[in-house]
C-alpha cells in the first residue's frame, strides 16, 4: 500500500509547519546543523528534506531566485556534473501571507554529484535536487525547501553501506511515495503560526 502524504510536521519549535511522510525523522541534532537550519533524513533510501531561514537575498530578483540557491548550493558542497532541469515562473502564496502581502514562490530542480561529508569528488553519489525558494518579503526572509534523491550510489560513498551501491531503487519498488511528490506537498502545505519567529514581524 502506497504511504500517505504524512500529517502535519511542527518545525522550528511549532512557529512553522508542513506535511510529508513520516518515514523522513528529524536528524537535524545527529548532523549538528546550524539554528537556522532544520533536517528530516529517510536513512533506509538516503534521501532528504532540509528546511532554511535565510536572510532576504535583496539582490536576488523574483525571477530565477530558485535556480540562484540551487547554483550557490553546488558551490558551497563542490558539486560535480551540475545540470538544471527544470524551474518555474513566480508563483504567488496566497495562503501565506503577512499583512496582505502574499510570499512568492519558485522552484528549480537540478541533477548534480554530491559527495557525504568530507569524503571528496571520488565518493559523489549523483543526485537529483528540488529546491523552493519562498520568499517572505515583509518579514525580510527567504525560505529554502531543498530535498535530495539519490539516483546513482557511488560505491565508494558511506551510503554504500546502507542502501547499496549502484541505481538507487525507485519509489515504485519502494511502495513509497516519490520524492517529487514529497517535494510538492512539503511545499504546498508549508505554514507559519507563529510570525515572531523572523523578528522584525
Amino acid at each position: 500500500m502506497p504511504e500517505s502524504d504524512g500529517s502535519s510536521r511542527p518545525l522550528f519549535s511549532g512557529a512553522l509547519s508542513t506535511a510529508f511522510p513520516l518515514r523522513f525523522q528529524d536528524v537535524s541534532e545527529v548532523r549538528q546543523v546550524p539554528d537556522h537550519q532544520e533536517v528530516f533524513a529517510d536513512p533506509s533510501r538516503d534521501e532528504s528534506l532540509i528546511f532554511e531561514l535565510l536572510e532576504l537575498k535583496h539582490d536576488v530578483g523574483d525571477q530565477g531566485s530558485a535556480v540562484w540557491f540551487l547554483q550557490d548550493l553546488a558551490t558551497e558542497q563542490d558539486a560535480g556534473q551540475c545540470m538544471l532541469l527544470e524551474q518555474s515562473g513566480v508563483i504567488e502564496a496566497p495562503w501565506l501571507v503577512y499583512q496582505s502581502t502574499p510570499a512568492v514562490i519558485t522552484t528549480a530542480i537540478g541533477q548534480m554529484g554530491i559527495s557525504k561529508g568530507r569524503q571528496g569528488r571520488d565518493a559523489q553519489n549523483v543526485v537529483r535536487v528540488y529546491l523552493a525558494n519562498l520568499r517572505l518579503k515583509e518579514v525580510n526572509t527567504d525560505i529554502l525547501i531543498t530535498a535530495y534523491e539519490p539516483i546513482l550510489i557511488n560505491p565508494l560513498s558511506e551510503s554504500a553501506t546502507t542502501v547499496g551501491s549502484g541505481l538507487a531503487s525507485s519509489a515504485a519498488e519502494a511502495g513509497v511515495m516519490p520524492m517529487a511528490e514529497v517535494f510538492k506537498h512539503a511545499v504546498s502545505s508549508f505554514k507559519v503560526h507563529d510570525w515572531s519567529l523572523f523578528g522584525n514581524a
